[in-house]
């Protein structure tokens, strides 16, 4: 049987890798095994904290909606349960933004918050 030789093939798929790790620093950049690691490794990275941006972000709509509450004198979890007994859907960024932009209702929401679940 005849020898074949995957020259084109195992080049071009090197020439991907090496072209992903560009920019790495010292031999990540250069040698095809270092680069192959670490290609692979901040991939990963990468997937993860696409996740982490998102809990990153909860946290940050949650503080604001927290400080904004403590203006109006409820705290931030009497808050989110009077919106479920009064049947108010609202995502935390919209609740953020209020919090933010526009005072007056935000406001208003906390009053009805308030009323809803009894204090």
């Amino acid at each position: 049987m005849a020898r074949v030789k995957g020259g084109t093939v195992a080049h071009t798929r090197r020439k991907k890798i090496l072209k992903q790790a560009e920019g790495y620093f010292g031999s990540k950049h250069i040698l095809f095994k270092t680069a192959k690691e670490q290609v692979l490794h901040s991939l990963r990275y990468a997937y993860v904290s696409r996740r982490e941006i998102k809990r990153d972000y909860r946290k940050l709509w949650i503080r604001r909606i927290n400080a904004g509450c403590r203006v109006n004198g409820i705290s931030y979890s009497r808050l989110i349960d009077g919106l479920n007994k009064s049947g108010i859907k609202i995502n935390r960024k919209m609740l953020s933004e209020m919090a933010i932009n526009d005072q007056a209702g935000f406001k208003a929401l906390c009053e009805t918050a308030s009323k809803s679940c009894g204090k």
